[in-house]
């Protein structure tokens, strides 16, 4: 028996599993099936859920009620509960408003309930009926594409961001009564999906370009050397000599983006809930600044229900840690994981997390409290217990996973009056970063895991940058000058690669070797 819109109370038989249907959870960026199931029985009219679901989906009782009651129709006056299958996973968002309307309206038959077993529901309801969008809808959809047969019914705002996944069939509604007439009577048809290769090749050129910076061209070399490699990179100069501005330039210079990258920058921010109106894909690779007083958990992500913090946010782009030693040390610490594994985990009681953490590390720092202990223009004032004891806030197995250290000395008021900056632009370096990491994709083609030069292991360096004759005179000299470590010793064979690399040059020479040991101010002015 149909039932349209305005008949009123939904006449519910009582006593049984009346209607199921299916939506999809979230578990970090990834989504699993969820099935929706309701019953009646006799007793006073209540509304109860179970299946572990977290405080906004209880409050989706009142959400439902109201919605299902702007199209003519009202909750049945009988004893209802709705179950969240599998029971043993935790439910949260508002996503399960629109799975729980429509079983109900099943149960009543207000829907044919034949018509919903190949379909998957995600959204949030209005009291008005309206469908909103839901966080994580890029990792929903995808995680729906491998449910054979199964037609995905999300809101239309976010419409765009679930074509992406590549679903054939996706139905968009602006509310509830569309999503009856779809059931009904096929009201709807699959919206077209918009393959992320289409949407990066309609971004726009970078806004800030390294021309901007006047002078440094010292620096623009060692972050055109860090965007080839993605090499972890330390700034080290007095306070106004450009460091935040070439930091700031640094996502203008690296590869673009390719559609796997997007994709999974796109999921984080997703989730994270930052995505903009009508900005249904990240095209730009991220560049996240956190303050210094930021949290544990705001840099590697916690709650209560684990969200992704800014290392997950700049998956595949720049975290920029501006006035590294004014971090706190644990908040430092707990960059070693994300470095290292590119990615990071989150272990709660109840649930335990993994979310993408593949980023460059920028960091700038002033040389000492002052600032001015390289400055050849004002003088230091402070002592050198000072200066060790600042120094010293960042930990040796943090500095282990940075390639290049450099100066970034003041800028001569010649260069900051130039009517424009003579030297590297952002479009020409950044034609230069792609090729070479051309050709480190091709290096590593045969490799998991291993994508450019800065990922190369110890174990790995005899094949992947073996050094010549020469070069090893030249490492053998500067570790008797310089006291450099072997960590030290590892790095500038992997920067000195990069730099063969942007050569296009098949073997390292004296000369890369020679650039890459002037990427290790902390060893050569031993700070240490």
């Amino acid at each position: 028996m149909k039932y349209s819109v305005g008949e009123g109370k939904l006449p519910i038989e009582r006593g049984a599993l009346l209607a199921r249907t299916r939506s999809l959870s979230l578990s970090g960026i990834e989504a699993s099936m969820v099935e929706v199931e309701v019953s009646t029985s006799r007793g006073l009219p209540t509304f109860s859920m179970v299946g572990l679901p977290d405080s906004a989906v209880r409050e989706s009782r009142q959400r439902v009620a109201s919605a299902i009651g702007s199209i003519g129709l009202r909750l049945p006056g009988s004893k209802t509960t709705i179950n969240l299958a599998p029971a043993d996973r935790k439910k949260q968002g508002t996503g399960f408003d629109l799975p729980i309307a429509v079983s109900l309206l099943a149960a009543a038959g207000a829907v044919p309930p034949e018509g919903i077993r190949d379909m998957i529901f995600v959204g949030e309801l209005s009291l008005d009926g309206s469908l909103r969008p839901v966080r994580g809808m890029l990792a929903m959809a995808s995680g729906a594409r491998g449910i054979d047969h199964a037609g995905l019914v999300v809101p239309s705002m976010s419409a765009g961001e679930a074509s992406i996944a590549g679903h054939q069939r996706i139905y968009a509604a602006r509310d509830l009564a569309q999503v009856v007439d779809l059931l009904n009577d096929g009201g709807l048809s699959p919206i077209r999906c918009r393959g992320a290769v289409d949407l990066l090749s309609q971004a726009s050129a970078p806004r800030m370009d390294l021309s901007d910076v006047k002078g440094q061209e010292n620096a623009k070399r060692a972050l055109e050397v860090a965007a080839a490699g993605g090499h972890n990179t330390l700034m080290i100069g007095s306070p106004g000599s450009g460091k935040t501005m070439l930091a700031r330039r640094l996502p203008g210079i690296m590869p673009p983006m390719v559609p796997d990258e997007a994709v999974m920058t796109t999921k984080v921010h997703s989730v994270a809930g930052l995505l903009r109106p009508g900005q249904p894909l990240v095209v730009r690779r991220p560049f996240r600044a956190p303050h210094h007083t930021v949290s544990d958990a705001g840099l590697i992500g916690g709650g209560s229900i684990p969200r992704p913090g800014e290392v997950s946010l700049a998956t595949n782009g720049v975290l920029f840690l501006d006035e590294l030693p004014e971090f706190r040390r644990s908040v430092l610490e707990v960059l070693r994981q994300p470095l290292e594994d590119g990615r990071v985990t989150i272990s709660r009681a109840s649930v335990s997390l993994t979310f993408p953490a593949r980023f460059m590390l920028v960091a700038a720092m002033n040389p000492c409290p002052c600032g001015y202990y390289t400055d050849p223009r004002r003088s230091c004032s402070c002592s050198f217990s000072e200066i060790k004891a600042y120094l010293r806030r960042i930990s040796g197995p943090l500095l282990d996973r940075i390639d290049i250290h450099m100066d970034v000395a003041p800028v001569s008021y010649d260069q900051l009056s130039a009517e424009a900056s003579t030297g590297r632009g952002s479009t020409i370096a950044r034609d230069r970063v792609t090729k070479a990491r051309e050709i480190q994709s091709r290096r590593f083609e045969d490799v998991p895991g291993v994508y450019c030069n800065s990922q190369i292991t110890p174990s790995m360096i005899k094949t992947y940058a073996p050094a010549g004759p020469d070069c090893r005179s030249l490492l053998r000299q500067a570790v008797a000058q310089y006291g450099l470590s072997a960590r030290a010793y590892h790095r500038i064979l992997k920067v000195a690669k990069t730099v063969a690399d942007l050569e296009g040059e098949d073997r390292i020479l004296a000369r890369h070797v020679s650039e890459a040991i002037q990427y290790r101010t902390l060893d050569r002015d031993f700070w240490f």
